[in-house]
């Protein structure tokens, strides 16, 4: 159950309040989305995660041991990283023989993008941050995936 609170923080307007975590809840942005945003964003916060995911981007399809190589670490904390990104499926693993190969999940990405900023009012594709813009535009459904 949520409650009402009117609190100038918030210029005055009354806003609803997830009873179990104290957060406001966005009109626009759903508990489940935000969650699953949230979800995203935490996966990120790690540089190791974020560095998987960006070499994955850039080279394609790319196994354990060369992932291992490139991040200077053991098999084990990589893979450990791997499975996270994977349960939250924004890679995807493929085995040939002994060997594990991991690639991004594009479709994925661009899911949490639009649910992100399909929050926004108006339906906005950009997001101000003082002087920093992030925008967003669907790709072309003929363009390649990777």
């Amino acid at each position: 159950m949520a409650t009402v609170i009117s609190d100038e923080t918030f210029r005055g307007d009354a806003h609803e309040f997830d009873d179990e975590s104290g957060a406001p809840n966005h009109p626009l942005l759903g508990n489940e989305v935000a969650r699953e945003l949230v979800q995203f964003f935490k996966l990120l916060a790690d540089e190791t995660r974020l560095r998987i995911l960006l070499y994955l981007k850039e080279r394609g399809e790319t196994n354990v041991q060369t992932l291992c190589g490139l991040l200077e670490q053991s098999q084990p904390s990589v893979s450990h990283h791997l499975a996270l990104l994977r349960v939250a499926g924004l890679i995807e693993m493929r085995r040939e023989g002994k060997h594990n190969f991991y690639r991004t999940m594009p479709r994925k990405f661009e899911q949490l993008m639009t649910m992100m900023f399909s929050a926004l009012p108006g339906n906005s594709s950009r997001i101000r941050f003082e002087d920093f813009v992030l925008s967003y535009a669907q790709a072309n459904p003929e363009a390649d995936d990777s």
